[in-house]
């Protein structure tokens, strides 16, 4: 019987319940061992077992019935999802490892369907990846942030249901940790495991992916996963939006946008007035097309439309900061070379 072991990094949301009360109840073969990477920056500590543990934390260990003694309780420090994962690798003794996300419900056949995946795994599979579904809403047109999540259900090599070969994590030293976001972290590891010679192939395990809560600034703070993007290209050259098979993005158009603004504002200091509304007619025309390009796929509602008008002003020069700023920061990042065994 092949035998795996489950690792979750976790900032204890609200979704943990959920998530570990489905792989409770999901029928097959249980995991080995279940690794629970508590990444807040004040968790529980670490230990060998459960052990003291804050409420938050107790009442979503609680729904695992029997597979509770199986459950190892890790404090993470809040260093990021890929630190904790490797946090949660090192304790790792079974050939296989998957990694869900703290905020994801395994199907009710999960553990069945996955085996059978790791069953068909050729010697040279590094990973499996699981099908994830996202439920949208019925009766209207997703949000922007409904959108972006729905985008999950097409990505390659996420964790958020991902099977790994201990071994060749251990080869290509577990993921880079300087990614400290659930962003771009995977596509780095994939493409890594396929650097050294390993395959990475689609399963049939199905995992649902709801639609969490998000504020309506959450789209500008996403934008410092930039930087990561500035890391991807230091470390995969300027070409690793083909390799991982990402959607490239605005960070031209945000750039020039901000160029735009930002001309128009020292233009205007000086005197030249000419000059600052060409270029704040730029900057207008850009964001407007910005703007309208995420209003019309959605609902358009008042509140929808609200904020994606904000968002849009925000969201350019934000881009643009972080993306300057991780390609300073990592100029002289090297290879990932962090041993995890």
């Amino acid at each position: 019987m092949t035998s795996y072991a489950v690792v979750v990094p976790t900032l204890v949301r609200d979704t943990l319940a959920d998530c570990l009360g489905a792989l409770a109840a999901a029928h097959g073969p249980r995991p080995d061992a279940i690794v629970l990477v508590d990444d807040r920056r004040s968790g529980p500590g670490p230990g060998s077992g459960p052990g003291p543990v804050d409420e938050p934390l107790d009442h979503a260990l609680r729904v695992l019935g029997d597979l509770r003694e199986r459950t190892t309780v890790l404090t993470g420090g809040g260093r990021g999802p890929a630190a904790a994962r490797n946090a949660g690798l090192r304790t790792v003794t079974t050939p296989w490892v998957v990694f869900l996300d703290d905020d994801v419900q395994v199907g009710p056949h999960w553990c069945a369907q996955l085996v059978e995946d790791l069953k068909e795994a050729s010697p040279d599979t590094a990973g499996v990846q699981g099908v994830i579904t996202v439920p949208l809403p019925g009766g209207r047109r997703p949000t922007d942030w409904e959108r972006g999540t729905a985008g999950l259900a097409r990505a390659h090599w996420i964790t958020a249901d991902m099977a790994y070969r201990t071994e060749a994590l251990g080869q290509v030293g577990g993921f880079d940790e300087r990614f400290p976001r659930a962003f771009r972290e995977d596509a780095d590891l994939a493409l890594r495991l396929l650097d050294a010679g390993w395959r990475i192939r689609q399963g049939r395990r199905t995992t649902l992916h709801p639609v969490r809560p998000a504020s309506r600034w959450a789209s500008v703070r996403q934008q410092r996963g930039n930087a990561d993007d500035a890391l991807m290209r230091h470390l995969h050259g300027p070409d690793w939006w083909d390799k991982a098979v990402a959607p490239r993005g605005r960070i031209r158009r945000h750039a020039a946008i901000t160029a735009a603004g930002a001309a128009a504002c020292a233009l205007a200091a000086t005197g030249h007035r000419r000059a600052a509304a060409a270029c704040a007619l730029g900057w207008a025309a850009g964001t407007a097309e910005f703007a309208r390009a995420r209003i019309v796929p959605g609902p358009r509602t008042r509140d929808e439309v609200t904020n994606m008008l904000a968002t849009s002003v925000l969201i350019p020069p934000a881009a643009t900061w972080h993306r300057l700023a991780g390609a300073w920061r990592h100029r002289h990042a090297p290879a990932w070379q962090e041993a995890v065994r």
